[in-house]
């Protein structure tokens, strides 16, 4: 039987101890490892050099002092901080500390302030990292390098060192040579690392990670046409809605400017799944991405919904998720088309306002074609939501305002060659298809009536091959 005991002196509870280490180290086997300075304690003629904190890493210290009994070469036992009946039990000496109090808490050990523990772990093989490392002399610039090489999507990144993937993989746990799928359209593997290192690019923070992989796997989904998307020549990109808990823990934006910048999350979430398309799946515009002209959010289009009023059926739960669960859904959406209805002031009056600036998406006379995300201010929600209108109303109400008789949509009516087929001028025809044809959810700010339109991909008119697709959040 041995005994362990790491220390610092920059620990009150530590130099409070020094002279019962000193009692212990005479009656028993003990070793004792200080993380700042070898000198100390002074009362047992110091300790071992753990400034490198190699030893504190591979016995995982989190507190000082930390008292640790090993029987053949095994810890069976430990203590953190000053509490006698522990010591006493766990040394098995009797009237340890007297004249001291009965409980003392430690500090918190060297080993993990932020950004040590990815450190330590680089630096003592806990974490293997597979990407090829990319050279950069000391005289250059690695943002330049990574415009010069085509990694960036105009605008800078954050260079993707060893310490920071590190750190942006302590955000899961999940093992980094994990494969999630293959990235469209050069179909490269991509690993939790891979995500991690475009996370990082893109400025993401840790704990945004389980919302990128989330991203990145329903991208994946074969469903969402991750490969088609990209290849479009229309104007359509993702767009990430995040829902549940998640997105108040890292602080996304769900009110004022959501659709917008100036949120770290927001931004760096969509722009990590752009990143990804472009380096790992060869997404270049111009190239494999033909888009004709595409639309600003291709750089990042992600946002949460506003889920304060517990009376609405948030977009996850009305899609099948777990009341209190967090996911993502990805739509394939173009720019945002405002809908100025400052004088609306009934619910019906919103809906056919809102309903008039829907007919618009992809074309005015086109319909059953592409379909269409309504972001809902809190001024428009505000006039259903006094009128005891939840989600279902305002659905059913919008699915009655856009229906429109055949004979004023065909090809050739009000002198306009584009249109339905003319075999359907005697149907009242929907604008969308009732199945994912319109998704509405709540977001921005509060003083006026404008909601925003995100218009579809004209290719979600195959509806059982091109879908709208959510998966949930893990760790």
């Amino acid at each position: 039987m041995e005994f362990l005991v790491v220390v610092k002196r920059d620990c009150e509870t530590c130099q409070m101890v020094g002279p019962v280490l000193a009692g212990l180290k005479e009656a028993l086997p003990l070793t004792l490892y200080s993380q700042d300075d070898p000198a100390f304690p002074e009362e047992t003629g110091g300790a071992r050099d753990d400034r490198g904190l190699e030893e504190s890493w591979r016995r995982k210290i989190e507190v000082v002092p930390t008292v640790i009994r090993i029987e053949d070469g095994e810890e069976i036992d430990r203590t953190e901080g000053w509490d006698r009946n522990e010591w006493q039990r766990i040394t098995g000496q009797g009237d340890l500390g007297a004249g001291l109090p009965d409980f003392k808490p430690g500090c918190g050990s060297r080993s993990v302030e932020p950004g040590m523990p990815e450190r330590l772990s680089l630096q003592f093989g806990g974490m293997h990292l597979a990407a090829r490392a990319i050279e950069v002399a000391e005289m250059e610039d690695p943002m330049e390098i990574a415009y010069d090489r085509g990694w960036t999507d105009g605008l800078p990144i954050v260079p993707p060192t060893d310490l920071r993937i590190a750190r942006m993989l302590s955000g899961t746990t999940r093992k980094p040579h994990e494969i999630i799928g293959l990235i469209p359209p050069n179909l490269a593997e991509c690993s939790i690392e891979k995500v991690a290192i475009s996370a990082v690019m893109a400025g993401c923070r840790p704990e945004y990670l389980p919302v990128v992989l989330a991203v990145v796997e329903a991208a994946l989904k074969p469903e969402f046409s991750m490969h088609g998307l990209l290849a479009t020549l229309g104007f359509a990109g993702p767009v990430v809605i995040v829902n549940g808990p998640i997105t108040k823990r890292i602080g996304m934006n769900s009110k004022g400017n959501a659709l917008g910048q100036g949120n770290r999350a927001n931004a760096s979430i969509g722009r990590t799944l752009q990143l990804l398309i472009r380096n790992m799946g060869g997404g270049i515009p111009q190239e494999i991405d033909r888009s004709v002209l595409g639309n600003p959010g291709k750089y990042t289009f992600c946002f949460a919904e506003d889920e304060d009023d517990e009376d609405w059926v948030p977009l996850n739960v009305a899609r099948g998720a777990t009341p209190g669960t967090s996911s993502v859904t990805l739509f394939h959406g173009d720019g945002v088309q405002g809908c100025v209805a400052w004088h609306s002031r009934t619910p019906e009056d919103v809906s056919r306002s809102l309903a008039m600036s829907l007919l618009s998406v992809c074309h005015p006379k086109v319909c059953e074609w592409s379909k269409a995300l309504l972001v809902l201010c809190p001024d428009h929600y505000k006039i259903f939501q006094q009128n005891g209108w939840g989600r279902p109303e305002i659905e059913a109400a919008l699915r009655d305002a856009l229906k429109r008789p055949g004979q004023e949509l065909i090809r050739g009516a009000q002198g306009v060659p584009e249109g339905i087929d003319p075999a359907r001028a005697e149907e009242i025809v929907d604008k969308f298809h009732e199945k994912d044809g319109l998704l509405v959810v709540r977001a921005g700010g509060k003083g006026a009536g404008q909601s925003a339109i995100i218009g579809g991909w004209p290719a979600q008119r195959r509806v059982e091959e091109i879908k709208i697709v959510s998966q949930e959040v893990g760790i």
